[in-house]
């Protein structure tokens, strides 16, 4: 399936979440879209809370359905809880980490400065917002790519920085000093229902 492409303001209506991170889709209508939209009662199956779980968790991070189903199966082959490793290794794309640092206002926003190449990791350019991020490696802009408005504008408006994450203003670079705990990730996603979802 293709990435979704649509209105983001409808979809995080329908899904009952901000997928920008700002909240403002929610604030005047904090219902789904639609003439049915106000009201609505319908009772959800099980099935249907697992998969409404799932696709708020895969458009939040806007990543296409077989990168999603990729990366639960990676989680799934590593040491500790099935769930956690699988919203940790989310946290650790490269698009997320620069939308995280501060860097871009919205995931969207990150993911379009990776793709532009404009985003070093250790030096070397990625141009691959998939692109695994580890403990240790340092985040930094191109040097022509210092100066561009959408980054100033960005960086002047953040005012929160994970501690997992070191950032430095002044060189607009920033380090991912370790793996984040669940603890420090979106507490509106219940990772349990996702797991039930692939394990049917």
């Amino acid at each position: 399936m293709a990435r979704y492409t649509g209105s983001s303001w409808k979809l995080s209506r329908r899904l009952g979440i901000s997928l920008s991170g700002t909240g403002k889709e929610l604030e005047k209508r904090p219902y789904a879209p639609g003439q049915h939209g106000p009201g609505q009662r319908k009772k959800i199956s099980e099935y249907g809370l697992q998969l409404q779980e799932k696709q708020k968790l895969r458009h939040m991070y806007g990543v296409t359905e077989r990168q999603f189903k990729n990366l639960f199966v990676r989680a799934s082959k590593m040491a500790g809880k099935h769930g956690d490793n699988f919203m940790i290794l989310l946290d650790s794309r490269l698009d997320n980490v620069v939308y995280r640092l501060g860097l871009a206002r919205t995931r969207r926003q990150s993911r379009q400065l990776v793709n532009h190449g404009h985003i070093l990791v250790d030096g070397s350019r990625v141009d691959i917002p998939s692109f695994q991020v580890k403990p240790g490696q340092t985040i930094s802009f191109r040097e022509k790519s210092r100066n561009l408005d959408i980054v100033k504008e960005a960086v002047e408006v953040s005012n929160f920085v994970p501690e997992y994450l070191s950032f430095d203003a002044e060189k607009l670079e920033g380090t991912f000093t370790r793996s984040p705990e669940r603890s420090e990730l979106p507490a509106e996603i219940n990772e349990a229902l996702i797991v039930e979802f692939y394990s049917r």
